[in-house]
């Protein structure tokens, strides 16, 4: 088997903001019902972080849970250990509807830093984006342009995109054409 190899090699651009992609995340498709208390003990024990509420992402303290649906997750765990996590949560999950599965390999995961960071997504994403509208924590499903995909903001102020793997690349162009210093806008 090979290595895993991250979607484009550690890619960066600095502009406005600074793009880099993030390297390879471990991430878990998790769907239950979100009302179990076996539910939420496995988010628990997987990730160190509790249930998030509606729009938004749980740190915890060996991951974090991202709400994706009404019954669906996002976890993300340290890569080196996803490959064991599903099956970790299928059995503490038995006898409940439910389903874990690595999605690691199908997505791309970037981050925007710097001054520039709401400004260089919001040029993309119908999203507002304003300090007062947007804060850490918040984590929303979108469009950015032509591409499905989601993204947070973390207590630093980094955001962080997560698309599928296939148009990592488009993702990778569009942010980086969107953070070029010659595109500022200056609207946050």
């Amino acid at each position: 088997m090979s290595d895993p190899v991250s979607a484009l090699s550690g890619a960066r651009f600095e502009g406005i903001a600074k793009v880099e992609e993030a390297g390879l995340c471990g991430m878990i498709t998790l769907r239950g019902d979100f009302a179990s208390a076996g539910f939420a003990a496995a988010v628990k024990a997987a990730t160190g972080a509790d249930l998030p509420a509606t729009g938004r992402i749980a740190e915890g303290t060996d991951g974090a849970a991202a709400w994706m649906s009404p019954d669906e997750l996002l976890l993300m765990v340290p890569h080196p250990e996803v490959n064991t996590r599903p099956a970790v949560l299928t059995e503490a999950l038995s006898g409940e509807h439910a389903l874990a599965v690595n999605v690691s390999d199908a997505r791309a995961v970037f981050r925007i830093s710097g001054d520039g960071a709401r400004e260089t997504l919001a040029k993309v994403a119908p999203v507002d984006l304003s300090a007062a509208a947007f804060k850490a924590g918040d984590f929303r499903r979108t469009r950015m342009a032509q591409v499905a995909g989601a993204f947070w903001l973390n207590g630093e102020g980094t955001l962080t995109v997560v698309c599928f793997r296939s148009v990592g690349e488009y993702m990778f162009k569009l942010l980086s054409a969107a953070a070029h210093r010659q595109s500022a806008v200056g609207v946050y």
